[in-house]
């Protein structure tokens, strides 16, 4: 097993590869729901307790509700010029952008995304040792 992979899967108990490069479409600080104790923040109370424990979410705003609860845009997002006006100071969950937790959680990523994620273990990979345990038993 490649070094990469093992690390990947073992050590940091991932099950897809990350991939890409941010190609500014702004998607991803123009949608945003925020999941506070597993639930996704569905009313304004919720949102303006939260804004005290975390600076991240003084950068929030509100632009919609919906079956989900409430969508979010950051407004350090400059959608003229495309980038994000405090890029070298932001906070480590843009940095970390997208993580494998969001496809975890039913997330679907823009199309014009510049990331993608594969998986660490092929289709053929996990059939193999799935016949495997079926073998034994």
């Amino acid at each position: 097993m490649m070094i990469k992979k093992f690390i990947y899967k073992y050590i940091l108990k991932r099950k897809y590869y990350r991939s890409g490069i941010c190609n500014r479409c702004g998607a991803c600080c123009s949608k945003i729901y925020v999941s506070h104790k597993r639930d996704v923040i569905k009313t304004e109370e919720e949102f303006l307790s939260l804004k005290k424990l975390h600076p991240f979410y003084t950068y929030l705003e509100i632009t919609d509700k919906d079956e989900n609860g409430l969508v979010f845009k950051c407004n350090k997002f400059d959608a003229e010029k495309r980038i994000c006006t405090i890029h070298k100071i932001r906070p480590l969950i843009c940095r970390r952008y997208p993580s494998e937790i969001i496809l975890k959680m039913g997330a679907v990523m823009s199309e014009n995304c510049g990331f993608y994620f594969t998986p660490i273990d092929s289709f053929k990979e996990i059939l193999n040792e799935k016949m495997k345990k079926v073998n034994r038993n």
